[in-house]
């Protein structure tokens, strides 16, 4: 990384961004990653209540099929097989469980086969059911919000950085392909160094954001950048790497603040 693009970058960041304080919270913190659950629905659902997300399901043209809960599980990506797998696993004979043949059919694909007409009604159905929102909470846990946090804590990022890993994750996968989370990773690895490598943790996330939206720009359905650039971006140059409210920011040209 250039001396003098460092000095720009440290000269965007105020005072308080300086030195992190030894108890700052990371976004496991309940309230930290309450938070994360109501900016991630703000890019995914143009809403703060993500709570009413458990019900949500449509297909946005992404080529994943169906897009449903409150993470965006898909039909064509496996993650919303595995949900609907752990719910049949402690609510036999639910709602979703006639669907499961289905599921694993087109399981890679963007196809409805077999889910039409009546899966989406049947998702909605199920969300009546505590226990589903209960495995929808833990397959979030499992496969973005914990694995995001503890790659972004080994990295040595804060609680910003901690967010944009999973942002990315959510959107992007944990696959191998090039705009798969790992590889965002590693176009950023190889423009600066994380903080556990002794990097300055402000150009890393500038480095680590500038291949998130190369990676955005990949896909169609995902090319606004927004959820980046009028939000994460905009947190990081105000040097909130604690991710304090309050929080104001846009996505899709639409305003929301948490104060």
């Amino acid at each position: 990384m250039a001396r003098a693009f460092l000095a720009a970058v440290r000269r965007l960041i105020p005072v308080r961004a300086a030195a992190a304080p030894a108890d700052a919270t990371g976004l496991d913190d309940p309230a930290k990653k309450e938070l994360a659950m109501r900016l991630v629905a703000s890019a995914e659902n143009s809403s703060l209540d993500w709570e009413a997300q458990y019900a949500y399901i449509e297909d946005i043209g992404d080529g994943r099929g169906y897009t449903a809960g409150i993470i965006g599980f898909c039909s064509g990506t496996g993650d919303m097989l595995d949900l609907v797998e752990l719910y049949a696993g402690r609510r036999p004979g639910n709602a979703l469980a006639p669907y499961l043949p289905a599921l694993r059919a087109v399981d890679g694909s963007d196809s409805h086969e077999g889910l039409d007409p009546g899966f989406p009604d049947a998702w909605r159905r199920a969300t009546g059911d505590r226990e589903f929102r209960r495995a929808q909470d833990h397959e979030r846990d499992r496969v973005y919000f914990g694995p995001a946090v503890r790659r972004a804590k080994a990295d040595g990022l804060r609680t910003l950085g901690q967010f944009a890993y999973y942002d990315a994750l959510v959107m992007h996968g944990g696959g191998d392909d090039r705009a798969s989370f790992g590889s965002i990773r590693a176009r950023a690895l190889g423009r600066a160094r994380p903080p556990a490598e002794g990097g300055d943790e402000v150009a890393y996330l500038h480095a680590f954001l500038d291949a998130r939206v190369w990676a955005m720009r990949q896909e169609e359905a995902h090319s606004d950048t927004s959820r980046v650039d009028t939000a994460q971006r905009v947190f990081l140059r105000e040097g909130n790497l604690d991710l304090d409210p309050p929080l104001d920011w846009q996505v899709y040209g639409d305003g929301y603040r948490i104060g």
